[in-house]
Order: C-alpha cells, then structure tokens, then sequence
C-alpha cells in the first residue's frame, strides 16, 4: 500500500499550524542530520523535543527515552530512526495522539504508515 504524498501547500500548512516536534533518533553529534534538522527547527521557533535514551540532554533540552514518556502534547513526530523501529515509533505517536508521523528521507515503513494513518495522523514518508 503506498500513501499518497503530501503537498507541498499541506506540508507549508503542517509546518505553519504545529509547532511542538519530538524528534525521534536525535544525536548528539552537531554533524548528523537528526541534529542539524532540530537545530534548524528550534532557531526557527518551534519547540524541539528530543527522543534519544541514551543522551540526557540535547540542544539544551531535555532528552526522552521514548514518545510516552513526553508529559506535553507533541505536533509532529520527526523519525530518524531505521525502518525496522518505526512500528513501534507509530503505535506510541498514536498513544500520544500526536498529529504527524514523518519519516525522514530514505525512512518508510509500509506497517507504520498504516498503523499512524490509521490512528488518524497524518503520514509523511521519504521526505
């Protein structure tokens, strides 16, 4: 099954609206892209989450172990994960009534599209 893509006017709208982003496989090294994406996400406003359980902190804020231990509605779920953790990555988006799944360029995961789409969020792969 493959979802349709999103629009580029959905994703201005998406990135417009939702402003708290959990960013899911973020490192601590400046030179990866987790990071790189997050510090451009934060200087830019929004407010950056990181999910990383082996780090305590990131970008100045405090690190997550995983998505249900966030105590604060989260927008967007920014995976930067391999595809294979993505399921469960979908299921706790879905738990936390998150409104976006988006999965990084060269990240899919047919299973966790479904399961997020399916959960009523919105799905955005390979981008």
């Amino acid at each position: 099954m493959t979802f349709p893509t999103v629009s580029d006017s959905t994703l201005k709208q998406l990135l417009t609206d939702l402003r708290t982003i959990a960013v899911v496989g973020i490192s601590t090294n400046p030179g990866k892209d987790s990071h790189m994406v997050a510090a451009y996400l934060k200087k830019h406003g929004y407010r950056i989450i990181p999910v990383n359980p082996g780090a305590d902190e990131v970008l100045g804020e405090k690190s997550y172990p995983d998505l249900r231990s966030i105590p604060e509605p989260v927008d967007i779920v920014d995976v930067f994960r391999r595809p294979e953790f993505l399921p469960e990555i979908a299921e706790q988006a879905v738990a936390i009534h998150a409104k976006v799944l988006w999965m990084q360029k060269g990240i899919s995961n047919e299973g966790a599209a479904l399961t997020a789409k399916q959960g009523g969020l919105t799905v955005i792969e390979d981008t």
